[in-house]
């Protein structure tokens, strides 16, 4: 079975690549042992945005009365939020399956194992395996949940997010170790469905990547709303005897046992590396993580890698762009390396947060000297309107030449606006430019021009 590329995983990254080797001209296979669309499709970024959707509708109609409605004995079916959301996720598989048939790919079903020679060998569900062999091999092979030896989950009760999107029932109180992106979306959604949940962070801010004025924001939205927030403390363990959890929780003044039904280890990711034939073929790793050049070449002539199996922010949209920058390459298109400095990051809890580029500190670390301008929500008609005005937009230029060096946004539809920065900083336009930049009247997206105005002392509204 010789196939010009065959792609290892069907993720963001796997599928996206398959289609656009296929219509660069290349006979295409795709080898997948779970289902199609990966964790992005099936246990991440779309099932979760569909619990959170759930969570949004019912905390709106919990607080009806704000906007002049009256919805008595509003009750939350956690059994069919839960259905909706695999509901969704198994339409977009569905949907993932109609695009290989679309664009004549070949779609393997089985656990890949590379091999010398550019082969990879797949070993299906009756235990039969099967080898292939192809030009070019990359591998797409995804992460999974961080284990952490005092946080062994047990898929009941210390569970990772693939559990925490389809409990049987809702528990009535939860831990939530970590509070980056995955730990944050689920303790919005768990608090705001009922369950009383605690965040546990060993970084000094929550959403540590973040702007710290960002970090601020979102601890004090989500404080607002109940969700307790605990800094600067570790889970040393967590004693599973008896109907719960107790979590013995490090803090800055000594040990503290809290109780809880759940704990979620939301602690990051790893990569799915072991076992799929790196060291027999001789691909080189560092830290757990595929070696690769710019354009995803890895070590072997052959063989490539993207997505989160290799270095870089662990995004779906990073993981498409490199499959396509990598296979251009390979076609032998002018391909531009990716500026991941210019990826957008967002995290959809609410407040939502969208952020690009660097942060102040960051800025500030490199050497810039910077002019920072800030525009609150509050001062926002359309977020008023909206019942919307936790939050703000910061923007981060240079004062030399007016680049915008970074953007940071916390508020409700944020991540809906961040691509007009992610254009901007790629057109390299300046602050002026933005300034001049006409937006329309009433949207959340005038934040960000105010924002640019106030940096330079011409804003109007505040």
């Amino acid at each position: 079975m010789q196939f010009d590329v065959i792609v290892i995983g069907s993720g963001p990254g796997g599928y996206v690549t398959a289609i656009r080797a296929s219509q660069l001209g290349f006979k295409t296979a795709v080898i997948e042992k779970e289902n199609l669309g990966g964790v992005c499709l099936n246990w991440g970024c779309i099932p979760t945005k569909a619990l959170l959707k759930s969570a949004q509708v019912f905390e709106y109609l919990n607080h009806s009365k704000d906007y002049g409605i009256t919805a008595d004995n509003v009750k939350a079916d956690f059994g069919a939020v839960v259905k909706r959301s695999r509901d969704v996720a198994e339409g977009m598989s569905k949907g993932v399956q109609f695009l290989m048939k679309k664009n004549k790919i070949e779609v393997i079903m089985g656990t890949a194992k590379i091999k010398a020679g550019k082969k990879v060998s797949v070993t299906g569900a009756d235990g039969k395996t099967t080898e292939y062999s192809a030009n070019h091999i990359i591998i797409a092979t995804g992460a999974r949940s961080r284990m952490l030896p005092n946080l062994p989950q047990d898929g009941k009760k210390i569970i990772g997010y693939r559990e925490a999107m389809s409990l049987a029932k809702q528990p009535k109180s939860m831990v939530v170790v970590g509070s980056g992106a995955i730990g944050v979306e689920f303790a919005y959604f768990y608090a705001t469905m009922g369950t009383k949940v605690t965040v546990v962070e060993f970084m000094p801010n929550i959403v540590p990547v973040e702007d710290e004025e960002v970090s601020k924001q979102l601890e004090k939205s989500f404080k607002k709303v109940g969700i307790e927030v605990m800094t600067e403390a570790s889970v040393e363990s967590v004693d599973t005897k008896g109907d719960g959890c107790k979590v013995n929780v490090k803090t800055k003044t000594g040990n503290v046992t809290l109780d809880a039904e759940i704990v979620l280890s939301a602690v990051g990711i790893e990569a799915n590396i072991a076992g799929i034939g790196l060291e027999e073929v001789g691909i080189k790793t560092d830290k757990g993580k595929i070696l690769t050049d710019k354009y995803y070449a890895t070590n072997i002539p052959g063989y490539y890698a993207i997505g989160d199996c290799v270095g870089g922010q662990a995004l779906a949209h990073v993981a498409s762009a490199e499959g396509i920058t990598c296979i251009e390459k390979i076609k032998g298109l002018h391909a531009e390396p990716l500026d991941y400095n210019n990826i957008p990051g967002c995290t959809y809890c609410q407040p939502e947060i969208a952020s690009v580029g660097f942060t102040e500190k960051k800025a500030k670390e490199a050497g810039y000297q910077i002019k920072v301008g800030k525009f609150p929500f509050t001062a926002s008609g359309k977020a008023k309107a909206a019942g919307a005005s936790d939050g703000f937009v910061k923007l981060i230029f240079d004062s030399k030449y007016g680049e915008l060096l970074g953007a940071h946004m916390i508020g409700a539809n944020v991540t809906e606006m961040i691509a007009e920065i992610v254009a901007i900083r790629k057109l390299e336009t300046t602050g002026h430019e933005l300034i001049k930049t006409v937006h329309p009247h009433p949207t959340m997206s005038e934040a960000i021009m105010e924002a640019a105005a106030a940096a330079y002392g011409e804003v109007i509204h505040l």
